[in-house]
């Protein structure tokens, strides 16, 4: 559904589960690997995920830190706010040149 909503608005259409690390397994939801960068939908931010608990939430902060020393711009959205009007216009406005 999200990659048809920007492919509607003529947008580039990001790498699904992009792997961006030469040795860590660490994955992108969402990248647009030659303008470096990621989308990532933070899932059970109301019900506790994975995302939330002290483990999960330092390793999010590792890969985030780690990817941004890499070059990557990062944006964190909600299930909620991945189909919204504000977020695919932030993408846009990060895609452009």
């Amino acid at each position: 559904m999200f990659e048809k909503i920007l492919q509607s608005m003529k947008m580039p259409v990001p790498v699904t589960e992009h792997h961006f690390h030469p040795k860590r397994k660490w994955r992108f939801d969402y990248a647009w690997p030659n303008e470096k960068l990621a989308l990532e939908v933070e899932g059970g931010v109301w019900v506790g995920g994975r995302h939330n608990r002290a483990t999960g939430f330092l390793k999010d902060m590792e890969k985030y830190n780690t990817a941004a020393m890499m070059g990557w711009r990062i944006i964190r959205v909600t299930p909620k706010q991945l189909l919204t009007t504000e977020t695919i216009e932030l993408i846009k406005k990060l895609l452009k040149p």
